[in-house]
């Protein structure tokens, strides 16, 4: 179980990156998932020892990972948003260099290690290829493999899916899957899929602040009754935008098709009701905190948007 309580941290200018967050992370699979710039990776960053808060704590099955984040850190594992390799170096032997400066115990010898490890990536065909020929989604793989490295407790991933293709995220999922069957894995995303294929529960962050911690069903549920769709000419998203909040808008065979969230009310002339997805749910908590009247909702002393997402009443 990781548990952070009333997280703080705010840069010079002074910029708040995050506001006085609280949430549980049980073992398997959680998600976060928020905007860039929502705050993802300073959170991140501070829960995985890389970054000191302003103010807050952090546990770790029970040790205060700030007061001594040495006897934490070899049971955490880290996949940085950026991940630099040495371009010339097999992957075999960027392996073993990242291994050895993580101070990895390997009993059964370094070598085997690093082939078992590269193994489990399904990397091994390209061991002696070097990593400036590997794909992002190659380099991905490898940069998990040193964050599983001594069987850590809490594997921490962040943005692992940008910019891969389709067949790679879908083999980065299931490598993910596989390793939350055992350890807590904290995913942070701003790809609502990545959150909808993985995690049976997941947090928003939008602005610094945690507008909601639910699960994909119980946020779709949410919105039943309140999603809206139609089409409309190219004008008419800011004509939307003015009256209803809209969570898509889209091109469809070359058709504008916009979705809008109706919280109360009557929907725009010639929409009708549709099923709302978790991306629909997620634009609408985001939306909401975002507003003046939103953000307001989520001040240190409510928790209405949270509340509202678990019982399934985002109004």
């Amino acid at each position: 179980m990781l548990s952070v309580r009333k997280l703080v941290k705010v840069y010079p200018g002074p910029v708040a990156a995050l506001q006085g967050v609280d949430l549980d992370v049980p073992r398997g699979m959680f998600g976060l998932l928020g905007p860039n710039g929502a705050g993802k990776s300073t959170f991140m960053k501070i829960v995985s020892g890389v970054l000191e808060p302003t103010s807050g704590s952090v546990e770790l099955e029970g040790t205060d990972t700030l007061a001594d984040p040495m006897a934490v850190r070899s049971r955490l594992g880290y996949l940085p948003q950026e991940f630099g390799f040495y371009p010339n170096l097999s992957g075999e032997k960027m392996l073993t260099y990242l291994l050895r400066l993580k101070g990895v115990e390997a009993p059964g010898g370094m070598k085997n290690l690093v082939a078992e490890l590269l193994e489990r990536v399904n990397l091994s065909f390209a061991a002696k290829r070097k990593v400036k020929g590997y794909s992002g989604g190659m380099r991905q793989r490898l940069g998990i493999a040193q964050a599983i490295a001594g069987n850590p407790a809490l594997v921490i991933v962040d943005e692992p899916t940008a910019g891969l293709d389709p067949e790679e995220r879908h083999r980065f999922y299931r490598i993910l899957a596989e390793l939350a069957e055992s350890r807590t894995v904290l995913l942070s995303t701003h790809i609502v899929e990545d959150v909808a294929v993985l995690c049976p529960r997941f947090a928003v962050i939008s602005q610094g602040r945690l507008v909601a911690e639910t699960t994909p069903e119980g946020a779709r549920a949410s919105l039943q009754g309140k999603i809206f769709e139609g089409t409309g000419p190219n004008d008419a998203l800011d004509r939307l935008k003015s009256d209803f909040l809209v969570t898509q808008a889209v091109l469809v065979a070359g058709e504008n098709r916009f979705r809008v969230y109706v919280e109360s009310g009557s929907p725009p002339p010639g929409f009708e009701a549709a099923d709302p997805t978790l991306e629909d749910a997620y634009m609408a908590l985001v939306r909401k905190a975002e507003s003046p009247n939103g953000a307001g909702k989520v001040g240190d002393n409510s928790q209405d948007l949270i509340s509202t997402a678990q019982t399934g009443d985002l109004s």
